[in-house]
């Protein structure tokens, strides 16, 4: 509490210079001596930005150079640069000047307590928003120590040496009184003060030994501009005038003084928003200047609904467009998704649907044309095309095992062992794969391998597998496969299908298998064993691997012991595909 033998103890102190020795601000290895000499004798003394106390002082700073600032509400605040030299003592004098006028009530008041010498700052952290020390407003009964508001939420921030005490929004009503109390974080309590309403208008600063009266001048503005739309080009005259404030920027603009006027030259319709600001509170005013500046367009379409149709990832019918566009008043022209274009033009384009999948395709494409001129003037117009067809999967690559007679290809007879259903299921599958080639773009390949069964050494059998891949790439390459598409792999009776396996892809077999094929299990199980599995890649997909029992080769295929060549041969008889073969590349 601001009593009166505490205000005639710091009248004393501050007579005297009070010395005040600031650690944070300096140490005494390096540091010079401050006189500060204050009037009014309550004038707060801050340094580089940061609040010291009140009053005349002398202050202990580091060597070099310090921005000074005095300030009092009320007052003009005035501002020095100080070099201080170690072990040295430098005076300042500030003489502060009044100004502004009485301000008119309802007030409310704000007192706060504890921390009596740190400053006390409303909507703002610079040292001008400044409005006096806590030891100016913690009581009002005896002597009054008021800081008045008028009606509306504060920002309040206590701070001393840097250090912000506390901070934080205070709600105030006229005819009421709220206290802060700065040593419970803030806690604060409110009462009646129906004295607030009634008091006619005070000076913006009055003192006396225990008394102190600081009523706050709301923060008041003005923004006006021509309001006649402008054309491009043109200006138009921005004036303002602001009271009371620490800040005044104008969007567009930047910071202005209190009061002026500028010539703007807008490119297009602007909100001009003057933002002032003082510890009084916050005022926005608005003035907007019309700017007329819209180009005129057109974009028309030569069809409205396109066709589309892709397999796999071949495009198989994509129907082009042709757009047609001006734009009248534009320097810029851009059209979506073309890019940027001259004011007038024409250009063929190609719609493309955005969907991948595979599926019926109905969508629309947007061309979206955009002009724009110097002035901010902005116009578009959209020409929508519709896209109808589908997108197809590209044709499967189903691939069957090729299944041997026993020992063949013998290494006598190497091109001889290849059956005329076999070479039918080959010519299939060379068909898809072509097919597949043309319409996936996925590089893909064959990797032929050869099988034996269990019978005989593993390096007879190597050979004999090896004979056996051989003789399918080569059919495949007749078929019109380019050979670098096929890779050969021999592995002997390795990998071979087990018993379970082999009964297992007998039950799943929708050629159900004769009879003459289940009444010798082993046989069958061998049968299955001498055959070439062929592999897609990418993807690893292999062939099935099912016995072709409903073939007319089946018996030859099946039986378990070396049939005789003129059968083998004769089974492998055709005249187109011997010919196609003895035509193919060998592999050897």
């Amino acid at each position: 509490m601001f009593t009166a033998a505490s205000g005639r103890f710091a009248f004393l102190a501050v007579l005297a210079f009070s010395l005040i020795t600031l650690p944070a601000l300096a140490d005494n290895n390096s540091s010079g001596k401050l006189k500060v000499h204050v009037h009014p004798k309550q004038a707060y003394v801050f340094v580089d930005g940061k609040a010291i106390r009140d009053g005349s002082q002398t202050i202990h700073l580091t060597a070099g150079s310090h921005e000074v600032s005095v300030h009092n509400y009320g007052y003009l605040p005035v501002s020095k640069t100080v070099q201080i030299d170690s072990g040295k003592t430098s005076d300042l004098d500030f003489d502060l000047q009044k100004s502004g006028d009485k301000v008119s009530g309802p007030f409310g008041d704000i007192e706060l307590k504890g921390h009596p010498r740190a400053a006390v700052l409303l909507n703002g952290a610079t040292p001008d928003y400044f409005v006096g020390h806590v030891d100016e407003f913690d009581w009002n009964w005896i002597w009054h120590q008021r800081l008045l508001v008028k009606p509306g939420t504060y920002n309040v921030t206590v701070t001393r040496e840097g250090n912000t005490i506390w901070s934080g929004p205070v709600a105030v009503k006229a005819g009421e009184q709220v206290t802060v109390y700065l040593d419970k974080n803030g806690k604060t309590k409110t009462k009646s003060w129906p004295a607030g309403e009634k008091m006619a208008a005070e000076p913006r600063f009055e003192a006396g030994i225990a008394s102190a009266t600081v009523p706050i001048a709301p923060v008041t503005a003005d923004l006006t501009a021509q309001s006649a739309p402008l054309d491009c080009g043109q200006s138009a005259q921005l004036n303002w005038n602001a009271a009371n404030t620490v800040a005044v920027s104008i969007t567009n603009v930047g910071n202005v003084p209190a009061s002026g006027d500028r010539s703007v030259s807008p490119k297009k319709t602007t909100a001009y928003e003057l933002v002032a600001q003082g510890p009084g509170g916050k005022v926005t005013r608005t003035a907007t200047i019309d700017v007329n500046s819209e180009p005129v367009v057109t974009l028309t379409a030569n069809e409205q609904e396109v066709h589309f149709h892709k397999i796999g990832d071949k495009v198989v019918q994509d129907d082009p467009v042709t757009l047609n566009w001006s734009a009248k008043y534009a320097n810029q022209v851009t059209i979506t998704p073309l890019g940027t274009e001259s004011p007038t033009g024409s250009k063929t384009v190609t719609p493309q649907p955005a969907q991948t999948a595979v599926g019926p395709v109905n969508e629309t494409v947007n061309y979206t044309l955009a002009a724009s001129n110097p002035c901010g003037g902005t116009t578009t117009k959209t020409a929508a095309i519709r896209i109808v067809g589908s997108i197809d999967p590209a044709p499967a690559v189903t691939l069957a095992s090729i299944f041997y007679p026993t020992n063949y290809p013998a290494r006598a007879h190497p091109r001889v062992g290849l059956v005329a259903t076999e070479k039918a299921e080959l010519r299939q599958a060379a068909n898809r794969f072509k097919d597949h080639e043309e319409y996936v773009n996925d590089h893909a390949s064959l990797t032929v391998v050869g099988h034996a069964d269990i019978r005989g050494p593993q390096s007879y059998n190597l050979k004999l597998s090896q004979r056996r891949a051989d003789l399918v790439k080569n059919y495949l390459v007749a078929q019109g496969i380019s050979a670098d598409k096929i890779q050969v792999r021999a592995e002997g009776k390795k990998q071979e299908l087990s018993r379970s396996e082999v009964a297992k892809l007998q039950k799943q077999d929708p050629e159900q298998p004769d009879k003459w094929m289940t009444h010798n299990a082993k046989s069958t199980w061998l049968a299955y064993n001498r055959r070439v599995d062929i592999i897609l890649e990418p993807g690893n997909a292999p062939s099935t691997e099912a016995f072709p029992n409903a073939a007319s080769d089946a018996r030859l295929l099946w039986q378990r012991a070396q049939p005789k060549l003129h059968q083998v041969e004769k089974a492998d008889q055709s005249t187109s595909t011997t010919a196609s073969l003895q035509a193919a590349p060998q592999v050897h």
